[in-house]
């Protein structure tokens, strides 16, 4: 239970009531009558009553009653020792509490719910500058700065809330309008004899403590500025080897770290350097800090960790005071890897220059003999020049060596389709008439016309087939998409892969030698399909650009490596070649594009005009 303190002021009225309590308690404990001493006292007592033989002996009720008023007596004498000793002991303990309140180190304010004053230690009093007397029953708000008003206010409401103990730094103003900061800690209190609501309140001056963190902030503040001004990467570790403050030349340094402030420097340390280096380094700087001595590194080059790179520094720790008061290390830094670079390459240069004479002298020596390399590179270059002529004049030659084939299969399958299929043709007349005319004849002889019939006209067909696949002659006389379409047909037939075109009736509007050999490009092109694609559908189609066409050839086969087939020395296979030299022959462009479930497709595209022409010409 928690009472209101008693006012110094009205001691007279605490001695009262301690006596009255103190006569309370001495009732509530009165001690039994101790009734075996009382009338051996009243026997020896100076002032008792003696016998007398001649007086007649006293009644019996009167001698009872005498006792009891003796006892009775006695038992008050006693009572009032005891009151008297605890008066003086409270008396004394009172003393001693108003000695301690008052000239306690820290002033003590009673305040109500309104902020009125109700009690305030000599060291409140002096706080404030005005005598106590004239503290009481005054606001204590009337004591702030304004900038502390509504602070003071709100602190005052937390502490009637309850919540406990309770702290704020406020600003105030003595009454000769001194300011000084006051730390306040206040509880509020409850009394049993007063309903009103008080609290106690305790109040300290930190004035010099907010000087020292003022000087401590504008220590930090000259601190971080003189370390950010500095020409070089400075920074700086605290006692604990933690990372204090860096400039922003250090922070370059460690900008792959993060976080760096605050961080363990052991960890940094180990980010940054191999294990050997880090311990070495971490060691000098825990030797400055216990001993103060200073440490100077002007050759440092070690290979970085977070950066993979070799760089050099020159480097120096001193010990310093931090302004928490506390000692740290400093470390100013230079990044010297590009000079070092430079004065390595200055020695380099320097080496260059001595040899250098050295090659003058051999410069002159091989001027003779430049002469000589000048005739050698014009002859090498005349037979570079020789070579690629030769080169061309090879292609040339191929190309040649193709149209003299073309135009000895066309002369091939002429010769085959006017002679020997004439011929052969007139034999079938004549043996049909033959046939005819033997009527009369045996059974034998009919079967043995009808046989060598068969024979001829099959021979007939394999003529015609000969001469489709040398030179068809629907090629010239037709066109290119009835000859394509004849041969797909053929070519469905001989191996049951389903053929289709598809074309557009200007394809025709080509010449010739074009006609030809985008013919004999879908000739070759089925020819491998049917050999080695393992196919089941073929796609031929004929698509028209702005300035020529584009003939398609696809299936449905395995892929194979484009680049190894096109290699002639290495599986000595000309047909991709063949298509290649065709179409490029005429101007066109030759591509072939094979992938694993995708198929082939063949691609030749050929211009409208060209060099054909011109080779046609010639």
């Amino acid at each position: 239970m928690i009472r209101k303190p008693p006012l110094a002021s009205d001691t007279s009225t605490l001695r009262d009531r301690a006596e009255v309590e103190l006569k309370i308690l001495g009732a509530k404990n009165r001690r039994p009558p101790r009734a075996a001493k009382v009338p051996r006292q009243a026997k020896t007592r100076p002032g008792g009553p003696r016998a007398n033989p001649i007086q007649a002996p006293p009644s019996l009720d009167a001698v009872r009653a005498l006792h009891k008023l003796q006892v009775h007596q006695l038992e008050l004498q006693m009572q009032n020792s005891e009151l008297q000793e605890s008066r003086d002991r409270i008396e004394t303990l009172l003393a001693k509490y108003t000695d301690l309140y008052d000239f306690a180190p820290v002033a003590y304010f009673s305040l109500d719910d309104q902020g009125v004053i109700l009690e305030v230690n000599l060291t409140g009093a002096a706080l404030l500058g005005v005598d106590r007397s004239r503290l009481i029953n005054r606001r204590l708000s009337g004591f702030m700065a304004p900038a502390s008003q509504s602070a003071y206010l709100a602190f005052l409401k937390q502490v009637f809330a309850g919540t406990g103990l309770s702290d704020c730094d406020l600003a105030m103003v003595k009454a000769d309008d001194v300011g000084f900061w006051a730390r306040f800690r206040g509880t509020s209190a409850i009394s049993l004899h007063e309903p009103q609501n008080w609290c106690r309140m305790s109040v300290l001056d930190i004035t010099s403590f907010k000087l020292a963190e003022d000087i401590v902030r504008r220590n930090e503040a000259l601190f971080s500025a003189l370390i950010q001004q500095a020409p070089m990467g400075v920074y700086v570790v605290d006692e604990q080897l933690r990372l204090y403050q860096f400039n922003t030349t250090a922070q370059r340094t460690f900008r792959k770290i993060h976080p760096l402030l605050g961080r363990s420097f052991k960890e940094i340390i180990h980010l940054i350097w191999p294990a050997k280096i880090a311990i070495e380094i971490l060691k000098h700087f825990q030797h400055t800090l216990k001993t103060g001595k200073s440490y100077i590194a002007t050759d440092f080059s070690e290979n970085r960790q977070d950066r993979a790179i070799k760089e050099s520094y020159e480097w120096q720790i001193e010990r310093v005071i931090l302004p928490t008061g506390h000692h740290g290390v400093a470390c100013f830094f230079n990044n010297v890897t590009e000079r070092k670079h430079l004065e390595a390459t200055q020695r380099r240069v320097e080496v260059l220059a001595a040899s250098n004479q050295k090659l003058e002298q051999e410069i002159v020596r091989r001027l003779a003999g430049e002469e000589a390399l000048k005739k050698s590179e014009e002859h090498q270059r005349k037979m570079l020049e020789e070579s690629l002529r030769m080169q061309e004049q090879l292609r040339q030659l191929t190309r040649q060596v193709l149209l003299v084939q073309e135009e000895e299969r066309k002369n091939i399958s002429r010769e085959l389709h006017d002679v020997v299929a004439q011929t052969l043709t007139g034999i079938n007349i004549r043996l049909a008439a033959l046939k005819a005319g033997a009527a009369a004849n045996t059974k034998d002889l009919q079967q043995k016309i009808t046989s060598t019939q068969r024979l001829v006209e099959e021979s007939v067909e394999v003529v015609h087939r000969f001469a489709r696949e040398l030179r068809p002659a629907v090629l010239d006389d037709l066109g290119l998409i009835p000859a394509l379409h004849s041969f797909l047909k053929s070519f469905t037939e001989r191996t049951g892969i389903r053929a289709h075109l598809k074309a557009f009736a200007a394809v025709e509007l080509l010449d010739t030698d074009r006609r030809t050999v985008l013919f004999r490009v879908a000739q070759e092109a089925l020819t491998n399909v049917a050999r080695h694609a393992r196919a089941s559908r073929v796609e031929v189609s004929l698509e028209k650009l702005p300035d020529g066409l584009r003939m398609k050839v696809h299936d449905d086969g395995k892929s194979f490596n484009v680049e190894r087939i096109l290699d002639a020395n290495g599986r000595k296979r000309l047909g991709l070649l063949g298509m290649r030299e065709r179409v490029e022959r005429v101007g066109g462009h030759f591509a072939v594009e094979s992938a694993p479930g995708k198929g082939t497709t063949l691609v030749a595209r050929v211009p409208f005009r060209g060099p054909a022409s011109e080779g046609n010409g010639s």
